[in-house]
């Protein structure tokens, strides 16, 4: 009953993490806006880049997947199980989904938050540094090519079981598992991009060194 009771205050704690909204307290600490009124609309690390200028985006960008980084360490303190064992990845994963919900559904934000891909990109990053960079190498390519930071991502989560399953041929199932909801996921937390893609109106993301506040496309 505690090692249940261990676990699941270490998930609330993951949640926690992920919940903290870092654009929208940016936002509203240093330039008194909510940035889910302005940009894209959305509260994640390319929309924080689009309305506040690079420098004070990329912050955002390296806090939200230190969210999802620092969430699957908290599995050290769940003492009870052996690191070397499937069940310790199992935690990790089950740590690192609660964190990505808290980033999407915020409880200190109303549950409005952004689409997860800088905290899904930490949490990867703990669990498979590899497949991650691998991954990472695909968002900047296709960026780079497209300007869409919503196609680098979708291409670079459909990537990411290519390269778990196939390319670093992992044999724990519960990870390969995880690996192909993460591309559902981010395909599912990027619908309105697709739609607008499709029409022909989605934005595309350039690196300024200043904010350029404007109000929700």
């Amino acid at each position: 009953m505690k090692h249940f009771i261990d676990l699941f205050l270490m998930l609330i704690l993951a949640y926690l993490v992920g919940a903290i909204p870092t654009s929208i307290w940016v936002g509203k600490l240093f330039y008194k806006i909510d940035i889910r009124e302005f940009g894209s609309g959305n509260a994640g690390a390319s929309n924080a880049i689009r309305v506040f200028g690079a420098p004070v985006g990329l912050f955002v960008l390296v806090f939200d997947m230190f969210k999802g980084f620092a969430a699957i360490h908290l599995v050290k303190f769940y003492s009870f199980v052996d690191p070397a064992t499937p069940q310790y990845v199992n935690i990790q994963i089950i740590l690192g989904i609660a964190a990505v919900l808290g980033h999407i559904y915020p409880v200190y934000a109303g549950f409005r938050g952004g689409k997860g891909v800088a905290t899904v990109f930490g949490v990867l990053l703990a669990l498979h540094p590899f497949a991650t960079l691998c991954a990472a190498g695909v968002f900047l390519i296709s960026f780079f090519i497209t300007r869409y930071s919503s196609v680098g991502s979708i291409i670079a989560g459909l990537s990411f079981p290519v390269w778990i399953i196939i390319v670093f041929k992992s044999e724990n199932l519960q990870l390969n598992i995880f690996s192909i909801v993460v591309a559902l996921l981010i395909i599912y937390t990027h619908r309105k991009n697709v739609v607008r893609l499709w029409n022909g109106n989605e934005n595309k993301t350039s690196f300024r060194s200043k904010s350029d506040i404007k109000e929700k496309d």
